[in-house]
């Protein structure tokens, strides 16, 4: 019953998908930005389901049944900050430029350089991503299918894919809306079932209102404010999120549409904590995987396992689809440096068709990653450690110290920044938690006990950077924010 329950699920979001994937009508605007024509709800749940992924859902309760509710919560409370800070600042501006992706802005305010530079960094952290919901998927497909865990990443690669290439964004925000339904519903369901059967019981010195975790090294605060401004703050320059924002029909309603989503996120997030923190009297012991698995495998009824699997699958896929689109974008509008022109051999979009071929490139990295890195919550973390370190600090000040800004600044802030968490990286033997195993140089002077602080020292030395830069260089020529899509030459 569980596997066919989570397999209709599936396929009602592929047939949806699919099916609304002739609004593309072979376009590639229609195809990355849904031709700027959607509405509240739909923009809403875009936004929300690249929000909740796998990795705040099932990395949120295994951090918080090992660490307390902030480890966990952190998480997506974190994103849920990250929207409501863009709509507060930047939904309006953004979508009012009229661009296809993130780094055209970097492109219109800096230069094609450091375009370049934003779009590397933005596609190797979005690929960890897309990582991160490819284990959520192995590990799901594994445990209840009896599948081999790289299969299960290979099996939701493939449902992805399939309604991805084929309708891009129209089919992202249809599909995402089903998903962000399918996950409210699961969400609080858990939460109920948990509630009445065993009652919400959570250890001590481990509950959201237990600050030691916000206040006391020994409790893992730098990790736990790490995680809160990587995601709240690293977030904003997210090519995902961007990506419906430019989408939505007016600036009014992307703004809205953060807003909504903001609070959506964490009114799925917190409860998948709360039920975390329960776990621990309910299980007879330490859980062998997961700690949700655990708990639905053995202790849920049927129903609720299929549809809390089905809104971690749903989740998973809202947000993979979403990377996908975004990261391919940035591939070959940014990087290869094509621009929506006609094709005089057939009068085709090339930026189409190119975008569609290299997706499966992009999934193929991402399988790397969840290969080699089998984690959820650290993953998404990492993922946007860099972006915080190094992309930020111009993003901001690009909008709001527009008289001073230059291309030097920029590729100071980002040189120095990434550099600079790169080497702390490299030094700190674990990362929020984990143990370092991708690039650990043993030594005596950073301990476990510097985890999380590198997440905060860096973007500061960026934003010192630039702003020293900036002031130091001369004035550059005042120039006026542009409100059109601004397509670069064919490269």
């Amino acid at each position: 019953m569980i596997i066919l329950g989570v397999a209709i699920s599936v396929l009602v979001v592929l047939v949806v998908g699919l099916a609304v994937a002739r609004k593309v009508d072979g376009d590639s605007t229609n195809f990355l930005v849904a031709g700027r024509t959607l509405a509240l709800p739909l923009t809403a749940a875009g936004l929300m389901g690249q929000a909740v992924d796998s990795n705040a859902t099932l990395g949120n309760t295994d951090l918080s049944a090992g660490l307390g509710f902030w480890a966990g919560a952190s998480l997506p409370l974190g994103l849920g900050l990250c929207l409501l800070l863009t709509g507060i600042f930047f939904a309006k501006p953004m979508n009012r430029m009229g661009l296809l992706s993130l780094p055209d802005f970097y492109r219109i305010t800096y230069g094609r350089g450091i375009e370049l530079v934003a779009s590397v960094l933005m596609i190797f952290s979005f690929c960890i991503l897309l990582a991160g919901n490819l284990v959520a998927g192995g590990f799901l497909f594994e445990r209840f299918l009896g599948t081999s865990y790289p299969l299960g990443v290979l099996l939701i690669v493939g449902v992805v894919l399939a309604y991805t290439i084929a309708g891009g964004m129209f089919s992202d925000a249809y599909t995402a809306f089903i998903q962000m339904v399918i996950t409210v519903i699961g969400s609080a369901a858990l939460l109920i079932w948990v509630a009445v059967v065993y009652g919400i019981t959570i250890p001590e010195g481990m509950g959201p209102f237990d600050l030691g975790q916000l206040t006391d090294s020994a409790q893992g605060a730098p990790i736990n404010w790490a995680t809160l401004v990587a995601l709240g703050i690293g977030d904003i320059v997210a090519v995902d999120f961007m990506q419906r924002i430019f989408s939505a029909r007016s600036p009014e309603t992307a703004r809205r549409a953060c807003f909504v989503g903001a609070a959506g996120t964490a009114v799925v997030g917190v409860p998948y904590a709360l039920v975390a923190l329960s776990s621990g009297a309910i299980l007879d012991g330490p859980a062998d995987g997961p700690v949700l698995f655990a708990l639905l495998e053995g202790y849920a009824p049927a129903v609720l396992t299929v549809l809390v699997l089905s809104a971690i699958v749903a989740a998973s896929c809202s947000t993979a689809n979403g990377v996908i689109l975004g990261t391919a974008c940035v591939a070959v509008r940014n990087i290869a440096g094509l621009g929506r022109q006609a094709d005089p051999a057939g009068g085709r979009d090339p930026l189409l068709r190119r975008v569609r071929v290299t997706m499966p490139l992009v999934v193929g990295i991402a399988i790397f990653f969840a290969l080699r890195v089998p984690e959820t919550g650290v993953l998404l973390t990492l993922a946007f450690d860099l972006m915080l370190a190094g992309l930020v600090v111009p993003f901001v000040l690009g909008h709001w110290w527009r008289s001073r800004v230059s291309a030097a600044a920029a590729a100071a802030s980002i040189a120095v920044g990434v550099a600079l968490r790169l080497v702390l990286f490299a030094l700190t033997p674990t990362f929020y938690g984990a143990d370092n195993t991708l690039l650990h140089i043993p030594n005596e002077v950073f301990g476990a006990g510097f985890d999380g602080w590198p997440t905060l020292i860096c973007p500061v030395v960026s934003l010192a950077v630039f702003v020293a830069v900036a002031l130091l260089a001369p004035r550059p020529t005042p120039t006026a924010p542009q409100h059109a899509e601004v397509v670069p030459a064919e490269g």
